[in-house]
């Protein structure tokens, strides 16, 4: 007999909703102990893009952050990453100052980075698969 399996839930973090429902899309996707974040970029609360990169980049692991909490999670629990940059070899510098920050000291997670040419008028994307924690027993 096979076992149920728990439906896929859709998690969203608190007051970042523009950009979701304009796409129709789902923030993030908790499934069994993953959750497969949508790919955050560096936009404000009402969907736009952050202009400074720099600030984009930090933003963009700003918003990752408040995801990955609303699933229950943190920058610990990352297991798998992918980025999307439009100008990889001159942005490179920037986000690996970012990356450093996130990720300071081993392990770190799987890193792929894609180049690409379009971002809906972002430069930079971020999206990630993490552990959700076990909670422990009686909670």
């Amino acid at each position: 007999m096979v076992e149920p399996r728990d439906k896929p839930k859709a998690v969203f973090p608190a007051n970042r909703h523009s950009l979701y429902e304009q796409h129709g899309y789902s923030a993030a996707i908790a499934s069994g102990d993953l959750l497969f974040v949508s790919g955050q970029v560096g936009s404000h609360d009402d969907g736009a893009p952050e202009p400074d990169f720099a600030k984009q980049v930090r933003l963009a692991f700003f918003n990752l952050e408040a995801m990955l909490a609303a699933g229950g999670c943190s920058f610990d629990n990352i297991v798998d990453v992918t980025t999307f940059h439009t100008d990889p070899e001159n942005q490179f510098e920037t986000i690996m100052a970012v990356k450093s920050k996130v990720f300071p000291q081993p392990p770190y997670p799987n890193w792929t980075a894609i180049g690409v040419n379009w971002l809906a008028g972002f430069d930079f994307e971020i999206k990630v698969i993490a552990r959700i924690p076990s909670k422990p027993s009686g909670s």
